[in-house]
C-alpha cells in the first residue's frame, strides 16, 4: 500500500544527497580553477573563492532542480502505485 507521507521524506533525502554530491564536485573543480588561476597569474590562491563563487551557488541552483524534479517523479510514481494497487485488490 502507497503511503502519501512518505513522499516529503523520500524527496528531502534525494535532495540532500544530491546536493551534498554537487558541492563536492563543483569545490573540487573550483579549487582546480582557482589553483591554475593563482599559478597563470603567479599569486597566491585564495581558496574562500572556490566556497562562495563557486561551491555554492552550484549546490543551490542543483539542489532546486533536483527539489522540483524529484517531487513530480513522487507524485507520479505515487499516482501509479495507488492506482496499480486499486487494480489488484479489484481483481
Amino acid at each position: 500500500m502507497p503511503r502519501w507521507y512518505l513522499i516529503p521524506v523520500r524527496v528531502l533525502l534525494v535532495t540532500f544527497v544530491v546536493m551534498l554530491l554537487s558541492f563536492a564536485v563543483s569545490l573540487l573543480l573550483g579549487i582546480g580553477g582557482v589553483v591554475l588561476a593563482s599559478w597563470i597569474k603567479h599569486a597566491h590562491a585564495n581558496m574562500a573563492l572556490a566556497y562562495r563563487f563557486v561551491a555554492l551557488p552550484v549546490a543551490g541552483i542543483v539542489a532546486a532542480v533536483v527539489l522540483v524534479s524529484a517531487s513530480f517523479m513522487e507524485a507520479r510514481h505515487y499516482r501509479q502505485a495507488r492506482t496499480l494497487n486499486s487494480i489488484e485488490r479489484a481483481g
